[in-house]
């Protein structure tokens, strides 16, 4: 690993730390404003809203310049976004903002790798990119559920200047100066960012072209016998992982009886076995054994179920620790398989935005059937076990479906394929 990787590593972090604060801090937002309790994974599924809005359109972009300015740009967005939030802006609305910056954000991060390493090396690059963006959720959530605390909103506001007055009166303001300097920190390590010399054919401009070509790029990744099962767990494990973190939320409340600030630390847990698990299977698992992996999600779906048996605080750490090992074990040799897949079929950019496009629908999808259950007061272990069911179900058919191709054609040699 050079440099530039470790740079991208540093710039990412800080960016993915700063959207995760700024979510907690719209929860609490949202909690004082007295909004239904749907508006809450409303805040998500707006963020991710232009991940599938944009994806025709933000691969030709990533590729079109560097993509340490891309990054650049797109985190000007989401500090413009979080900024709009000062001047009363609906928290649903700015969210959405960050959103679109991070969703420029994405093909640029991820697509960058494939052009600075060599495929043999994807595995170990996701395991840090995957470990160090899990670490970021987990400081992120837990600086999120702080900032909005008693203690340090007391202890913020209670910085004075001299002689400058800040107008800077509430606990959410204080808050978000504290997110914006972080983006502000991710926006400096964009700037050093190497070029990595890679040039793509002319984008193309017509959005009728861009949307005509990623309905091709995409249809090539779901005809490919690699690509559809690796674009299949991964579409499953994010619209899951963002849909688990609001039941967790919610089962905490309930189960557990913890408030906001507290709950945020199980999120955390989850979040820390992701990072376990990330870091164990890109040391265990190479590109070649990527789909060895599958059954482990079939695993997750079982054990998130028990949360409907856990009443104690004591129990729900290592159980949503498992939880968190199991994801990250599976999903990061998943994610450099689909990387790799794309960057041979296609370019890095648009490989990426298919990904983003698939992934983020199912994000969508799964949030909105989470916030018409809790609007019509569904029982909340019901949908725990309704959610603990679908994931183990559909992954035992995608490792059925994968077996099929494999009795078809050996689609393992396809592994460390050349570019196209």
């Amino acid at each position: 690993m050079n440099r530039g990787f470790y740079t991208i590593m540093a710039a990412q972090f800080f960016s993915s730390l700063a959207d995760n604060a700024l979510l907690f801090v719209a929860i609490d937002l949202l909690i004082s404003m007295s909004a239904p309790a749907s508006l809450t994974p409303l805040l998500k599924l707006s963020f991710v809203l232009f991940y599938v809005l944009l994806a025709p359109f933000v691969g030709a972009f990533a590729d079109s310049m560097p993509k340490g300015k891309v990054m650049f740009i797109a985190n000007l967005v989401k500090v413009f976004g979080c900024a709009l939030i000062f001047f009363h802006v609906h928290p649903l609305l700015a969210y959405a903002v960050v959103g679109f910056g991070a969703a420029v954000y994405s093909p640029a991060k991820y697509g960058i790798l494939t052009e600075l390493l060599p495929p043999e090396k994807l595995v170990a690059a996701n395991g840090w990119i995957e470990g160090l963006t899990v670490m970021s959720i987990i400081l992120g959530t837990v600086m999120g559920g702080a900032l909005v605390s008693a203690k340090a909103s007391a202890f913020m506001l209670g910085i004075d200047m001299p002689l400058i007055e800040t107008g800077i009166d509430t606990t959410t303001e204080a808050a978000l100066c504290v997110v914006v300097a972080v983006y502000l920190l991710a926006t400096m390590f964009n700037l050093r960012i190497p070029d990595t010399l890679a040039k793509y054919a002319h984008q193309e401009r017509n959005p009728a072209r861009l949307i005509a070509d990623f309905a091709n790029c995409s249809s090539l990744l779901w005809k490919d016998k690699l690509g559809q099962i690796s674009l299949a767990v991964t579409t499953l494990f994010w619209g899951a992982g963002a849909t688990l973190q609001f039941i967790v939320l919610k089962w905490a409340e309930k189960s557990l009886h913890m408030p906001l600030d507290k709950a945020t630390t199980l999120i955390g847990i989850v979040a820390l076995g992701v990072a376990v698990g990330a870091a164990a299977s890109a040391k265990m698992i190479p590109l070649k054994k990527s789909l060895t992996v599958i059954p482990l999600g079939i695993a997750m779906g079982i054990v998130v179920m028990c949360m409907t048996m856990v009443h104690s605080v004591l129990i729900a750490y290592p159980l949503l620790l498992l939880i968190g090992v199991l994801s990250g074990f599976f999903v990061v040799p998943m994610n450099a398989l689909l990387q790799h897949r794309g960057h041979v079929l296609m370019s890095a950019g648009h490989s990426i935005a298919v990904q983003n496009f698939n992934e983020n629908l199912s994000i969508l999808t799964m949030l909105a059937i989470y916030a018409i259950l809790i609007t019509l007061n569904v029982e909340l272990n019901l949908v725990i076990v309704g959610f603990g069911m679908s994931v183990a179900g559909i992954m035992f058919l995608i490792m059925r479906k994968h077996k099929m191709n494999q009795a078809e054609h050996d689609s393992l040699a396809l592994i460390g394929e050349h570019k196209h």
